[in-house]
């Protein structure tokens, strides 16, 4: 169980690694927040040695931040994966602690989508292969097996804010766009949905993938799928590496059965700039390989910085949990200077809301407005009350059985 009251934000330890765009670092000082930087991700034990002191943290995607990490992080209030993915943390135990977990969902989505159709036209025209042999000093000039990509069809498995954005971005250069997602999606541009996987990868000419990775790290394409795509149509891969089989993809390219494939992500990627790095695909004619770099823009870096650093600042400022990935999704008004406001997190049992609000009936208080949000494993109740019993309340339910943190803004 953890008591724990705001702090002065020049108070406020936050501690941001692996070469965070300055974006954040400027938002948070502008803010009054106390910054400190590490350009490199930190092992485990680095970590353990460091959490126990800070409120907030900032990663990308190579610091691991696991449950013996928030065991140590007594002071801990947020974590922010400053890119797309999370699985670097662990949500379930950040949130068993009371830590939500926000990430950038939007803010590369422009960049990946350029990258994308930039691998179609590459691909079309074997532009990476005939590079790759003028470098070795070799004139490879041909039309076999180079299109125009007018009038192709691009399938997009995954019609989220990237998927959207890659088919309005190719109906521009004149392809046609089916799309296929689980959930219901409203078609943008001229983009149409198909009703079934294996319909959208026998009537694509271009296959493009924008999905979450699989349960367990399955693969999403393998030797069947791969099999159902046209013969010498084009498989790109801008989402999480192990959504590709890529033994099962170097065959289908050897094969001729696909004409190309793109892929920005793997399975097993380097830790560090200028690591050694090695595929099954390098060498194969026709496949474009860049190193991760869909959201390496200037424009999404900052993008990406002043994104998280806005969670940040809203949650500890104001309480608004909106875009954590492991928390409550609760999204709230500034508060009233004359009231205080109790964010209470709290395991999400039955009787839990009940008990705390027996607290404020004990103590007298006059709730001005109170919010509630729960998922699987905890509640997060916020509530605006009068100052005078803010820190008898907040003693009196940082003292129920199922509290996990107790906090006041003044």
């Amino acid at each position: 169980m953890s008591k724990q009251l705001s702090y002065p934000k020049h108070k406020i330890k936050v501690l941001l690694l692996e070469n965070i765009n300055p974006s954040a670092r400027e938002l948070l000082e502008e803010n009054g927040y106390h910054i400190e930087e590490v350009t490199k991700a930190l092992s485990s034990d680095e970590l353990l040695e460091a959490i126990e002191d800070i409120h907030i943290l900032g990663i990308r995607s190579k610091t691991k931040v696991q449950a013996q990490h928030f065991e140590k992080a007594g002071k801990l209030l947020a974590v922010g994966c400053f890119g797309v993915g999370t699985n670097q943390v662990d949500l379930k135990a950040a949130a068993l602690k009371g830590v939500p977990v926000f990430n950038a969902p939007y803010a590369s989505t422009r960049s990946v989508a350029e990258l994308a159709v930039g691998d179609i036209f590459m691909l079309a025209r074997q532009a990476g292969y005939v590079n790759n042999m003028l470098h070795q000093g070799k004139w490879r000039k041909s039309a076999k097996g180079v299109y125009e990509v007018r009038g192709k069809t691009l399938g997009l498995i995954g019609y989220g804010h990237i998927g959207q954005q890659v088919g309005l971005l190719s109906e521009l250069v004149g392809m046609n766009v089916l799309y296929f997602d689980m959930i219901k999606r409203l078609p943008l541009g001229s983009a149409r949905p198909v009703g079934t996987f294996e319909e959208l990868l026998s009537q694509s000419d271009f296959v493009s993938l924008h999905v979450p990775a699989q349960k367990g790290g399955k693969a999403l394409i393998g030797r069947r799928e791969l099999g159902l795509m046209k013969k010498g149509s084009y498989l790109l891969n801008l989402s999480r590496g192990s959504l590709v089989d890529i033994a099962a993809l170097k065959d289908a390219l050897d094969s001729g059965q696909l004409g190309g494939a793109a892929l920005d992500v793997f399975a097993e990627e380097p830790g560090a700039n200028e690591a050694d790095f090695a595929c099954e695909l390098m060498g194969v004619k026709n496949a474009v390989l860049t190193p991760h770099i869909g959201g390496s823009t200037v424009e999404a870096q900052r993008a990406i910085g002043v994104e998280v650093a806005e969670s940040f600042i809203n949650f500890t400022d104001n309480g608004v949990s909106y875009g954590a990935v492991n928390f409550p999704q609760v999204n709230l008004p500034p508060f009233p200077g004359d009231h205080h406001r109790i964010l209470n997190v709290h395991a999400n049992v039955p009787g839990a809301l009940t008990e705390v609000n027996r607290q404020v009936t004990e103590v007298g208080a006059n709730i001005h407005a109170q919010f509630l949000g729960t998922n699987e494993n905890v509640g997060y109740i916020v509530m605006d009350i009068d100052k005078e019993v803010s820190e008898e309340l907040r003693e009196k339910i940082s003292a129920l059985p199922a509290s996990i943190r107790t906090r006041v803004l003044y």
